[in-house]
């Protein structure tokens, strides 16, 4: 933490302060791969942090894993891993599927989200990532409720619909971009009547609204969302967000069926 961050944690109190710095601190090491973020944007998101997420010991220490095995910085921050966490028990999701794992960090959230009865399904095709994202659901003692399936999203998610899987409850797409469209498809087949899906990085720093775009990543994005938009069958919206990992956002929707 710089001189100018250690002056502006200092009015919040030492306690504040040393969390905060905590968080900064394992964020300044992956700054280099997200989008820009203003200093008052991470300030704000820190002070969520510490005054209604409290996040542990076990989650930073999934963050700090990511970062020393090379993971790339794209997993939730902690005040929307808690967002996750809050719209699972909203509506009492017990069965969750999601699209890309990383080191596991919004897997544990949802795993405590469901409980010891529920179950999480996360797909990883990298299997180093899946190697670390184990230990680290040993180490939050959260094994017992997730299942994690290696290899392509699209081939494991056709299975689960071969298998003829009991329907998810709510379903988290932040996987690659490009399949986004896909995943969705596949979402609409495993989620049950009124389940929700949300998708994370759907503005992309802005590029989301430049049709021109050459990034496959925003192409499909883009068609991500015009598709949703044509399905009479979902009822969606979206919302940009800044702090800690720049500017970005979400769509969340629901499948009526």
């Amino acid at each position: 933490m710089d001189v100018a961050d250690a002056g502006r944690y200092k009015k919040w109190g030492a306690k504040t302060a040393a969390s905060c710095g905590r968080i900064y601190n394992v964020y300044l090491l992956r700054r280099e791969n997200m989008y820009k973020s203003e200093e008052n944007w991470r300030m704000i998101d820190e002070y969520f942090i510490e005054q209604l997420v409290k996040e542990d010991e076990i989650l930073l220490e999934v963050k700090k894993s990511a970062v020393m095995n090379n993971v790339p910085s794209h997993e939730v921050v902690a005040n929307q891993g808690k967002f996750l966490s809050v719209i699972a028990q909203m509506i009492n999701a017990k069965r969750i599927l999601e699209f890309g794992t990383l080191a596991g960090y919004s897997t544990i959230w949802f795993a405590r989200a469901v409980g010891l009865s529920g179950h999480v399904i996360t797909l990883e095709i990298n299997k180093n990532y899946a190697k670390l994202a184990r230990e680290n659901f040993k180490k939050a003692k959260v094994s017992e409720i997730i299942e994690l399936i290696e290899g392509p999203a699209l081939q494991s998610a056709q299975k689960l619909v071969n298998f003829n899987v009991e329907p998810f409850d709510l379903i988290f797409i932040d996987a690659d971009k490009p399949n986004n469209p896909n995943y969705l498809e596949y979402a609409i087949k495993l989620i049950r009547p009124g389940g929700v899906v949300i998708c994370d990085n759907v503005v992309r720093n802005g590029e989301i609204c430049n049709p021109d775009s050459q990034d496959d990543r925003v192409y499909g994005v883009r068609k991500f969302i015009t598709d949703m938009a044509l399905n009479p069958l979902i009822s969606a919206t979206a919302l940009q967000t800044v702090g800690l990992k720049g500017w970005d956002g979400f769509t969340i929707a629901v499948i009526k069926k």
